[in-house]
């Protein structure tokens, strides 16, 4: 039952992690990266894969403050933008193309943290979609549509199998998702600075970018204390941007989510839940949840356009969870939190380079994880003169979200759909 929680989320209780130095006095480099999360991180080592180290990564907070260190976890293929939808926008063979970068960004995850060894609680035991209606069809025509227009090969769970995975009576059968798996993402970001300090990346936390201004022919970023040159400037800001650069602004909308951790369940985490694999469902208001290596069961949802306070998110939480499993009726949460993601108004990542020359790379809530690697990918190339992979992304462009009124609309749109899954079942 929710009770006194902890004063830190659990992914930042359970890290030791490394500081970096805050930006005093000037600087120049090649490449300057505002914000230290997947992203910015990301667009970094696919940097210095291709053998540019010459980097300067600039954090507000410190690295993976954001979403990318207070997430679910789930490392899989998709965007936020369904697939069927997807598919309608882009045409059959781009639609397949997109969501098969995603699926390699989630190996390309895979292979860093193996050949870097970070240890970030990687759990290979893929992913299942539960049905949560009392309609074969749902999982069907999912099944059938992501093998025929995506080639991914999902595997179809029996009623009677996942009964045996998930001690509930809600479900209706499931997919699972093989490849994909899933980590502590605080611990995978943080692997990811350390391994780039080590290779001459500079890392600056507490350094908030001030004032993003051209100088010349490249930019000057200034901080409280310091203040940077670069030949280009890249802005991973995600649902923390502000107002730093109005037009991106603009086009964001900043959208919370809540999380919780319940106390180690021990044995009685086997009376709910008998699987490695991480869940969520198939409602547009879906619950998403895992069990952790400490036996502690992570349960995440609901959507909105505000924080909530721990004691708020813990209390909605713990009544989501009690819908599903009410054989863990009493236990104690003990660590309870929200955070801010970064939507587009099309649910589809903004990656692009504005007129004046700065590259971009945001717009990945609810599904972030394999994007922002592709993002960072797709601007390290672009950014060493081969934007090609990055024009597949153009047509979505930069829509404005409409300031309060969108955060209204958006608000809106999830209490109709959540209204509509509602009467469904």
């Amino acid at each position: 039952m929710p009770s006194a929680l902890a004063p830190l989320d659990y992914y930042r209780a359970t890290c030791s992690p490394d500081s970096y130095p805050t930006l005093d006095g000037a600087r120049e480099c090649a490449v300057c990266i505002i914000g230290a999360g997947f992203a910015g991180l990301g667009t970094a080592f696919a940097l210095h894969e291709r053998g540019v180290t010459d980097v300067v990564v600039l954090e507000a907070q410190h690295v993976g403050f954001g979403a990318s260190g207070r997430n679910g976890g789930f490392v899989f293929g998709g965007f936020s933008l369904d697939e069927r939808a997807l598919l309608a926008q882009a045409g059959p063979d781009h639609a397949r193309a997109l969501y098969g970068l995603t699926v390699a960004a989630v190996d390309t995850i895979r292979e860093r943290i193996a050949r870097h060894g970070i240890a970030c609680e990687a759990r290979e035991a893929g992913v299942l979609l539960a049905n949560w209606f009392d309609d074969d069809r749902v999982l069907d025509e999912r099944h059938r549509f992501m093998a025929e227009h995506m080639g991914a090969q999902w595997q179809r769970i029996s009623r009677a199998e996942l009964s045996e995975m998930l001690l509930t009576t809600r479900y209706h059968g499931a997919l699972l998702e093989p490849a994909a798996f899933h980590f502590h993402p605080l611990k995978y970001v943080q692997g990811l600075a350390r391994v780039l300090s080590g290779h001459g990346v500079a890392i600056h936390e507490h350094s908030r970018a001030a004032r993003v201004e051209r100088a010349g022919d490249g930019w000057r970023i200034a901080t409280a204390r310091g203040q940077v040159r670069a030949r280009e400037v890249v802005m991973c800001c995600g649902g923390y941007l502000g107002r730093l650069q109005r037009k991106l602004a603009s086009c964001a909308l900043p959208i919370a989510t809540y999380v919780m951790t319940t106390e180690p369940l021990g044995e009685r985490l086997g009376e709910a839940i008998r699987t490695h694999a991480a869940v969520y469902d198939t409602r547009f208001a879906f619950d998403y949840y895992r069990a952790l290596p400490d036996t502690r069961l992570l349960w995440g949802g609901r959507i909105a356009v505000r924080d909530r306070d721990p004691a708020a998110v813990s209390r909605l939480l713990y009544c989501d969870m009690l819908k599903v499993y009410p054989q863990l009726a009493g236990v104690r949460v003990e660590h309870a939190w929200s955070g801010m993601m970064s939507y587009a108004r099309h649910k589809m990542p903004q990656l692009g380079r504005l007129p004046d020359g700065m590259w971009y790379a945001m717009g990945f809530g609810g599904h972030g994880v394999g994007p922002t690697t592709l993002a960072g990918e797709l601007l390290a190339c672009a950014i060493l003169g081969d934007p090609e992979g990055m024009r597949r992304f153009e047509q979505w462009g930069l829509p404005s979200t409409g300031g309060p009124a969108g955060k209204l609309a958006a608000q809106l749109v999830y209490w109709y759909h959540e209204l509509r899954d509602l009467m469904r079942s």
